[in-house]
């Protein structure tokens, strides 16, 4: 398995079965365009497997963290550890741009994503939240 950046909107389209829905092309260039989005696709040889998307947000007293804005493997590919590696290269991210932490939300009965996040160091609370403090 190796994980990439997308890096432009084909990268996306041919991992459009991850997607909950078809990715729109306005909004594919648009998130693309934002250095402070990101977008990595794990592949197992030339396929798509999963992808982990993560939004930078910045508050005026706390500094920068990185928001997992949504984690997906394909059916295909579950129980292998590619959830795993895409939360943990989102971290490695997130710490080589700067940022304090890193959060998620996860719905409280939803065990699958909760060990994933734990899997890669996230403590989650006895909500939905799960964090990652990375400085």
């Amino acid at each position: 398995m190796k994980i990439r950046r997308a890096a432009s909107p084909d990268d996306v389209f041919a991992a459009a079965h991850l997607f909950d829905a078809p990715p729109r092309p306005d909004a594919t260039s648009r998130f693309l365009a934002q250095d402070h989005h990101h977008l990595l696709i794990a592949y197992v040889g030339e396929q798509p497997a999963g992808f982990v998307s993560g939004v930078e947000t910045t508050h005026p007293d706390k500094g920068t963290e990185m928001f997992l804005y949504e984690l997906g493997v394909d059916d295909a590919f579950l129980r292998r550890g590619i959830g795993t590696a895409l939360v943990e290269a989102l971290k490695t991210l997130a710490a080589e741009r700067g940022c304090y932490a890193m959060w998620t939300g996860a719905a409280a009965g939803d065990e699958a994503a909760q060990g994933t996040y734990r899997k890669a160091g996230g403590s989650v609370d006895d909500g939905a939240f799960v964090s990652w403090e990375l400085a």
